[in-house]
């Protein structure tokens, strides 16, 4: 298998990390956690106007056609700066539900407008019971006259508090009770009944809570022909994964070239303490663990579109290794740079809070290793 990237992929990867080491700097990153809106509008516009908006949508909506792995290109650019807009709520997680599950119709009314940065989405999805099992939905949709009444409350919505619509997930009932069907329905952020919470995520970026009071949406807000949406979520959640993997890898980069250049700079006893041993096995073992985590965002991203347990065995499988090696790098990095590394004088204290928080999201190491596992056992030989 061939992994060099193709010459688009490099021209891709260069735009994307020169865009990012111009436009975030830590004045900028600063001015966003003080910013209620938690990123830039005007970015977010440019980001269109790159294609970056566009880039995984299929083509006759607006798209350019892209993959995970360009996905990834563009988030590991991302985790460099510490990236807060909203591009895996909309792109990754709104968009491609869109594109999996809506019809044809749905996807013209939404997919251009994601593409040109008009419409940004989030998705509703996690509720307090679940513990990271994407088959436990407690929010109900029961059928109406009119259409549907959505009853029921989620947490963790990623940029919710600044969507235009979300996606929500519900179980849906009909006169008979519930028909154990999971349904998603697109959801304008203005609907009555709905109450939003918002708050800081750590590390950056914002999301919120939501409660559903008996809100009516109309028939055509179910997403598709309401066939049981589980399998779709679990193969967007998958994608966001490796995209997050991917950013992680950047973040993690960013970690270690920092780390590296202080100890040639810091010096004790007259030498720089890269000259220590000690300190040069550290940073080796620094290294050795973000390139482990890159090949296994990279497999995650190659296998986005294999069978759903290979794809989930690789989403899983670097969802782990790379939350483990992300604590190790960023507690390497904070040791190695002494008492300033837990400061707001330098960055690598926001590099490590945007790492432990990538650990929890859509759940940690402990929950994917027996994911990995269980799913492991399904695909053994008997």
């Amino acid at each position: 298998m061939d992994l060099n990237l193709s010459d688009e992929q490099k021209l891709l990867r260069e735009s994307a990390e020169r865009f990012v080491a111009e436009s975030y700097d830590a004045a900028h990153r600063r001015k966003m956690a003080n910013d209620p809106l938690g990123f830039s509008p005007d970015v977010w516009k440019q980001f269109a106007e790159l294609g970056w908006l566009a880039l995984p949508l299929p083509e006759d909506f607006g798209g350019l056609g892209g993959g995970a792995v360009d996905v990834g290109i563009l988030m590991e650019a991302f985790g460099r700066g510490l990236v807060s807009e909203p591009y895996v709520a909309t792109v990754v997680l709104g968009a491609a539900l869109i594109e999996r599950c809506g019809t044809t119709e749905q996807k013209q009314a939404s997919l251009p407008k994601v593409a040109d940065g008009s419409l940004k989405l989030a998705l509703a999805h996690s509720e307090r019971a679940a513990r990271f099992d994407l088959a436990k939905v407690a929010t109900s949709a029961t059928t109406t006259a009119q259409g549907w009444r959505l009853s029921g409350s989620k947490i963790a919505v990623l940029d919710g508090h600044a969507a235009d619509e979300i996606i929500v997930s519900a179980l849906m009932h009909d006169h008979r009770g519930p028909s154990g069907r999971i349904g998603l329905f697109v959801m304008p952020a203005t609907v009555p009944g709905l109450v939003i919470s918002d708050y800081a995520r750590l590390g950056g970026g914002r999301a919120c809570n939501i409660e559903l009071c008996d809100v009516h949406l109309p028939a055509d807000a179910l997403l598709g022909d309401g066939d049981n949406a589980l399998p779709a979520i679990e193969w967007a959640v998958d994608r966001a994964m490796a995209a997050l993997g991917a950013e992680a890898v950047g973040i993690m980069q960013t970690l270690l070239d920092t780390t590296l250049e202080y100890t040639k700079i810091r010096k004790q006893f007259g030498r720089p303490l890269s000259a220590n041993q000690v300190i040069r096995h550290r940073l080796a073992d620094m290294a050795m663990q973000v390139d482990e985590s890159r090949s296994m965002a990279l497999r995650a991203s190659l296998k986005a579109d294999s069978t759903p347990i290979e794809r989930a065995r690789a989403a899983s499988g670097a969802k782990a290794k790379i939350g483990r090696c992300a604590r190790f790098v960023g507690e390497q990095s904070i040791q190695l740079h002494g008492g300033m590394g837990v400061t707001e004088e330098l960055e690598v204290g926001a590099y490590f809070k945007r790492l432990v928080a990538f650990d929890t999201l859509f759940g940690g190491s402990a929950h994917h290793y027996a994911r990995h596992a269980e799913l492991g056992r399904t695909t053994a030989p008997a």
